[in-house]
Formats: structure tokens, sequence, C-alpha cells
């Protein structure tokens, strides 16, 4: 039976498409002119029976094709496990709570989360929540990480329950990543790309973002260019090695300690230096004798100085928001001081850089979620070789 050649008398009739099965079921079931209960349907005296099973199939139908739209799943519970802060302050103000799952929008999702990224930009929220505008306490911590979707907004598309996903979102309205649960704006999530893993992926949301942005889009890197990584070692500056090596592009990697030099070129660079104690400008000059095309600064201070005197007249220099003591650059240079973004688009792009850098995602350590304080200690103490993560499940 098509379901535009329903009974105009059933209930049925005006069912949405996406549940054209069940109804259709129904339908045929109530045609019948007698049931199994001996109810003629359609000739019955007792004609209250028919409505009130009509109406119980009904609103069994309207529950089932609800499903999809803003109604979590029954195995998601009210309350959940979440690292948040009553206040500003020290690492001792992060502490495990107990708070309701986030409510969700119409272009939401809920993210059951697995990992969850750590990093400085964490610490700075929680001594400083003015980083944030959204700010109420008890305030869950973190930008990044990756899950399950749980549920999925009304509005909702290209996504369904179970996919694996990864999502960063700077300042969100519903809190932070901290958590076992998260609802944040479908744009922005995306799939996590085939062969990586969800560890990966909570590790690499925000960082991997940041690096491939930068190598493409603010340096506009082309392949047989020079490019000066400054940060190197550091989470984000593990994966853009890895985004110039897959533009062909040469690297001279800007690290910490012997340990971070040789990750480095583990990972692709051509040259790696010791920024706390090697010779930079003679490293550079050595690499490239006429000066380097580009200079990706991911830490600030000293070093980055010398990074930038190694640059052509008419080089580029692009750095993220967050780095701090930046120095100035001459008239010829162009720079781009630039935060990452997310969307449907930038997703699709970073999957692709993923896929074909074969991505490595260093992984420095990794805390369970109620130990959220401890793992910010780690990245505060410093040298941490790709990303401190907080596993979740």
């Amino acid at each position: 039976m098509n379901h535009r050649d329903f009974d105009k008398r059933s209930p049925f009739a005006a069912i949405p498409s996406a549940c054209h099965p069940l109804a259709t079921l129904v339908t045929k079931a109530t045609a019948f002119r007698r049931t199994r209960f001996g109810v003629d349907v359609r000739r019955s005296t007792h004609r209250q029976r028919v409505p009130t099973l009509r109406a119980l199939l009904v609103a069994g139908l309207i529950l089932d094709c609800a499903a999809p739209l803003a109604v979590p799943r029954a195995d998601i519970p009210r309350n959940m496990e979440a690292a948040a802060i009553d206040r500003p302050g020290g690492p001792e103000v992060l502490t495990l709570h107990t708070l309701p799952v986030p409510a969700l929008g119409g272009d939401e999702v809920l993210i059951a989360l697995h990992t969850v990224g750590v990093g400085p930009w964490d610490v700075d929220v929680r001594e400083r929540v003015d980083y944030w505008k959204s700010r109420h306490y008890p305030l869950v911590l973190g930008v990044d990480g990756s899950g399950t979707i749980a549920a999925l907004g009304s509005k909702v598309r290209g996504f369904k329950i179970g996919d694996a996903v990864y999502s960063y979102v700077w300042n969100n309205p519903k809190g932070g990543f901290y958590a076992q649960y998260v609802a944040v704006p479908v744009n922005a999530v995306g799939h996590v790309p085939m062969g990586m893993s969800l560890r990966d992926a909570g590790a690499a949301a925000v960082v991997a973002l940041t690096a491939q942005q930068g190598i493409d889009d603010a340096l506009q890197l082309r392949a047989g260019e020079t490019v000066i990584i400054h940060g190197a070692s550091g989470g984000v500056g593990t994966l853009a090695v890895q985004f110039a090596k897959l533009r062909n592009a040469k690297v001279l990697a800007i690290a910490s300690g012997d340990d971070g030099v040789t990750l480095v070129r583990h990972l692709g660079a051509q040259v790696a230096v010791d920024g706390h104690r090697d010779d930079i400008q003679g490293a550079a000059r050595e690499f490239a004798p006429a000066g380097v095309d580009a200079v990706l600064a991911l830490a600030g201070g000293a070093a980055l100085e010398q990074c930038l005197a190694a640059l052509k007249p008419n080089g580029r220099f692009a750095y993220p928001s967050g780095v701090d003591h930046v120095p100035k650059v001459g008239e010829g240079v162009r720079v781009v001081r630039y935060d990452a973004k997310t969307g449907p688009r930038e997703f699709e792009r970073l999957n692709a850089a993923i896929t074909g850098a074969k991505l490595e995602v260093p992984i420095a350590a990794e805390y369970p979620l109620a130990d959220a304080a401890m793992a910010q200690q780690r990245v505060s103490a410093g040298h941490v070789l790709g990303k401190v993560v907080l596993r979740v499940r």
C-alpha cells in the first residue's frame, strides 16, 4: 500500500513521511474487518473501543516520530559528572561536580564525551573567568573533545545517534567539555575521520584546526617554500609540522629540549633545533640562506625575535591570538593574527588534511576526569610534548 492511499478517515493520513513504515503497519491492522479481540472495526456497536485503540496507537506513533528530535534517548541520565569551578583561582578550585545534563536546542547535538583536551587556555579561564562572556557558576571548563552523538536537536541534519564526532567551542553558553556530556551547536561539530581514534580526535580538535588553518589559510604555504615553526613540539606545533610537510614545504622546527627535537624530526621537520639552547639564527641561515618565506609562531619571547630576523623582506608571519610577547616586524612583512574557526567546510578541509598527512597526535599525558586539576598542573609545568588529555569514557 502506498502511503498516499491511506483511508482519508484514518487518523494516520497526516503522519509525516519519516514514519510511513509504522503508519502503514497500523493502517493495515485497522483495515481488518475483525481484530484478534473479536472487535469489528467498521461495524461494531462498541465503537468507543476503536477510538481508544487508535488514540493509543497514534500517541505511540507520535512519540516514535519525535525520537530523532530534541528528545534524549532513554539511556541518557538526568545528571552527569563534570569538572567545574565555583570561583576563579588555583588548581584547587577545579573539582568534580554532579550537574544536570545540558538541555538541547534545535540546532545542537548532545555529545557523550570520550576524550577531552586540556590546554593552557583552560588554565587562563580558571584563573580569570573574564576570558569567557558566558560565565555562570558552577562553570564547566574545557573547549574541545571527542565522543559519540547521544541526542540530536530538531534542526540537525547530517548526523545520527552514535556517530563518532569531535568538536571545538570557545565560551560555550551551555558549559565546557570537562564533563560526561556537552551540548554544542552542530556547526561546531565534525565527523571523526576514518581511521582516527576517539582518543586522538579528542586531543586534536582545537589544535588541529589551529595548525591546519595557520598553514593553509594564514600563511597559504606552498610546495617548495620554507617555514619556521616556533613552538613546534607543543600541541599545535606537532600537527603544524605534519600539515606543512603535507604541502611539501620545508620545515625548520624550533622545539623544546632534546626529546622535543627528536619528536619533530620524526614528524617531518627537515631541520630541528632546541629553542632554549641552540643558535636559531645560525640554523636559519644554513636552512634558507636567502631568508625563510614564512614563520608560524606558537610561542612568543626572545626566540621568536630570532625566528623573525630570518624572514625575507616580503615574508609572511602568522600567529594564533593566544600567543603573547609578539615582537614587531618590518613593513614589508605580511602579518596575520588569527583564531581557529569551525563549520562544516572547516571540518571537511581538516579531515582531508588529517587523512592526507596520516596524522600522528602525540599525547604527553592522560588523566581521568576526576583529576582535571592535576592535568592542568601538568600543562602549567611546561615542556609538554604534544597534548594533555582527560579520559572521560
